[in-house]
């Protein structure tokens, strides 16, 4: 006689509960099921997976598979008593509560090398510019909340000694070619990544039926926080990359997966919490195996959230390029707040860059200062230390409630005249001295990028103070 799924369920009661209910319902449809001493091999199994099962009961095979690899999963819950080393660029600059967020970071059992970049500051479980590299797991709150959040660079033909005599039409191009803060384009874009089975399997997955709507009407948006969109002067002493060497007008933005990539990263960050229980104070670097259906499912979600995320950049440039009447040349563009499956040390891992971005030997990329900062066009040099990885920005000195009651819009104000700024909107928690010094933190990693030109901003779109959008991961 068969056994019924309460009696098969509570064979498995040493097993995590989610694991357990998902092998009760297979093992009941199992035709072995109805064999003398089924439950008794059910227990076999669970109290000793090691041992090889007897012929009459392969159609276990699976079962003892699985309660291995829960034996190994509750093994890697136990963390390290004391840290990996790893690598730390400007160590001077970074204080000490991102030192301990890396630290514990490194303290995973599934983590084998970390390393941090100088412009990190605190962030959710891992510090913002934080590297990972994770043997089999993926970690939500290593990647972020803001999934895929980009930089895209586009130079134009026209040099930047047009910018005054352009100026108007700029600034209306940008103002009518950009959406911040909660707002939305007037009608939902028909784009071909929405018709993804990726995103629709994530919108079923995260039970809201709104997912893929409501990224149609975030096409072309840029949230708020530290997101922006700007014209400005790239600067080249010499040729690089196909861009001849000169003062060129050019067009930068910094923006991520929105609405999307925040539901994704709730989600999957409780569900990790559940499968994977940590200490209270390592809890939100939880992490989902590789090898297990939740894993996979978090892997499909991020990589279409990125995939989102650039093609919003490309609306957002192709609506303002329209707009200003310039002519593009060459476009560059990286990410940050995202996974990479890589080899390091003859090891395939999953390099987690949080607030870091890839800096492999010849990889380009974009390294923003602050409204009233320059940024940087970069090449990487693929060190190994850093994990090939680089800074995504100048880095956070101060919190925005700190910026909010220590800067005032009169030293922003100034700080933007000396840098020829004009801005449209931002708040004061994004005013310029609330970073780090970028040409000191673009100095303290000089061992992992070579500088290729400079870019000034000159006419910057941000979200103004009123202009916030909860559903945001900055």
């Amino acid at each position: 006689m068969t056994p019924d799924y309460a009696t098969i369920l509570a064979r498995l009661e040493s097993l995590d509960e989610h694991v357990a209910k998902r092998l009760a319902g297979r093992l009941l449809r199992m035709q072995c099921a109805a064999e003398p001493g089924f439950l008794e091999a059910i227990s076999a199994t669970v109290a000793s997976p090691e041992s090889p099962l007897a012929p009459v009961w392969a159609e276990l095979e699976p079962l003892r598979a699985e309660v291995l690899s829960a034996r190994q999963r509750q093994r890697l819950l136990t963390p390290r008593t004391a840290p990996l080393g790893y690598r730390v660029y400007g160590p001077e600059a970074i204080h000490e509560s991102a030192r301990k967020q890396m630290e514990d970071v490194m303290r995973l059992a599934p983590v084998v090398a970390g390393a941090l970049m100088p412009d990190a500051h605190v962030g959710y479980g891992m510090p913002i510019g934080g590297v990972a590299a994770v043997e089999n797991a993926v970690i939500p709150y290593a990647v972020g909340v803001d999934i895929g959040c980009r930089m895209h660079l586009t130079v134009f033909r026209e040099p930047a000694g047009d910018l005054e005599r352009l100026r108007t039409r700029l600034r209306e191009s940008i103002l009518k070619g950009t959406h911040f803060g909660r707002a939305l384009r007037p009608k939902p874009l028909d784009h071909p990544l929405l018709d993804d089975p990726r995103l629709a399997a994530a919108e079923q997955r995260l039970q809201k039926k709104d997912l893929r709507s409501r990224a149609a009407l975030q096409f072309g948006t840029s949230g708020g926080g530290n997101h922006f969109v700007e014209f400005g002067e790239l600067r080249l002493h010499e040729e690089a990359e196909g861009i001849p060497a000169g003062n060129w007008l050019a067009l930068l933005s910094h923006s991520g997966s929105r609405a999307l990539g925040y539901n994704i990263a709730n989600h999957f960050s409780t569900l990790a919490k559940r499968l994977t229980p940590l200490p209270k104070e390592l809890e939100r670097l939880a992490w989902l195996p590789m090898d297990t259906e939740e894993g996979r499912a978090y892997w499909d979600a991020m990589e279409v959230a990125g995939e989102y995320s650039a093609a919003n950049h490309q609306v957002i440039h192709e609506t303002v390029v329209a707009l200003s009447g310039l002519t593009p040349v060459r476009a560059v563009s990286n990410h940050h707040n995202f996974a990479w499956k890589e080899t390091h040390g003859g090891k395939e891992v999953l390099v987690h860059r949080k607030g870091a971005t890839p800096a492999g030997a010849g990889v380009l990329g974009i390294i923003p200062g602050s409204m009233g900062a320059p940024g940087f066009l970069v090449r990487g040099r693929g060190a190994v230390d850093s994990l090939a990885s680089a800074s995504h920005g100048a880095g956070r000195q101060m919190s925005r409630t700190q910026a909010l009651n220590d800067i005032t819009a009169a030293q922003r104000d100034a700080h933007l005249s000396v840098a020829k700024v004009e801005l449209l909107g931002g708040g004061l928690d994004e005013a310029p001295g609330a970073y780090k010094d970028i040409r000191a933190v673009i100095g303290a990693q000089a061992d992992l990028v070579e500088i290729l030109a400079e870019f000034h901003p000159r006419i910057v779109r941000m979200a103004g103070a009123v202009e916030v959008d909860p559903e945001e991961g900055n």
